[in-house]
């Protein structure tokens, strides 16, 4: 796939989505070095915002020719930012959704936004939400590799690079900007996901050293704060580290008790997520190791 019809950042800006009191918020967190967060809604065309609901996080883009925006995370949630984005910009749609993976956990609620939008996703992620009845609109068009859509003279870029959370997650990349979005499969100084459900572990260590190639300088992850490079390199040692311990417990014959013991993560204690998942993340990492090696018995 080609071309799609045409987003910049010059600042980085949060909307935060709350059930009870929903209101906007400049950013919080990292900001490019001379870049004013400014407010959220006051940037008014070319504005590129960061938008929350509870632990989740999407981006969207607000240009001349109307807005692209990102996963809906769930109904109330995409509802409640369409509403706002009417008041802000009325004069603007929604003209493309673009959704980081299929799980249902972030890209729920397109449907809010497929009255005006498009509907964009990896290739492979359109059996899963389909055949899973993923609570969300279908995607319309669908592309192996990469992607670029155009809108009101911003350009963004959607990458696949290979399988890792899951078998279609995206890199969203913001070429003028240096800005990426990636969801799920890169995390900001914090632990993977419970046990890697549905996980491609060594694929997952190659995607990373993909993203550490691109030109990039700011991280929206789809959870936690925003990073840099630097951060996807951090998490890529984790699990490079972690595989390697347990691979080599693994071929030593320990069973799943002995090897969580042997596993040593504690320099990564300060990363969130530790307490409640480093040890879930042993046991899976556990299981993928011994699914894929082949022991001389």
């Amino acid at each position: 796939m080609g071309r799609l019809p045409s987003t910049g950042w010059g600042g980085l800006h949060e909307t935060l989505y709350r059930s009870r009191h929903c209101r906007l918020r400049p950013v919080a967190g990292r900001r490019r070095a001379g870049a004013d967060a400014g407010n959220a809604c006051g940037a008014g065309p070319g504005a590129r915002d960061r938008f929350r609901n509870a632990g989740h996080y999407s981006v969207f883009a607000v240009t001349p020719a109307g807005i692209i925006a990102t996963d809906p995370i769930n109904a109330a949630a995409a509802t409640w930012l369409k509403d706002e984005m009417k008041k802000r910009w009325p004069d603007r749609a929604i003209k493309f959704v673009v959704y980081s993976h299929d799980h249902a956990d972030h890209i729920s609620g397109g449907e809010v936004w497929a009255d005006t939008a498009t509907v964009i996703a990896q290739d492979n992620a359109k059996e899963p939400i389909v055949g899973e009845k993923r609570p969300t609109a279908v995607p319309q068009i669908t592309f192996s590799d990469r992607a670029t859509i155009e809108l009101g003279g911003t350009v963004m870029e959607l990458i696949y690079v290979g399988r890792n959370h899951s078998n279609n997650s995206l890199v969203m990349r913001f070429p003028k900007e240096k800005i990426i979005f990636a969801v799920d499969f890169i995390s900001v100084k914090g632990v993977a996901f419970r046990d890697f459900p549905d996980a491609y572990l060594d694929e997952w260590i190659d995607s990373l050293r993909q993203v550490e190639a691109m030109e990039f300088d700011i991280l929206a992850p789809g959870h936690g704060p925003l990073g840099t490079k630097a951060d996807v390199t951090a998490f890529r040692n984790y699990l490079e580290d972690l595989r390697t311990q347990v691979l080599a417990a693994a071929r030593a014959g320990k069973s799943l008790e002995e090897t969580k013991k042997l596993v040593d993560l504690s320099k990564y204690k300060d990363w969130s997520g530790y307490e409640q998942m480093s040890q879930l993340n042993i046991e899976g990492v556990y299981r993928l190791v011994q699914a894929t090696r082949r022991p001389n018995q």
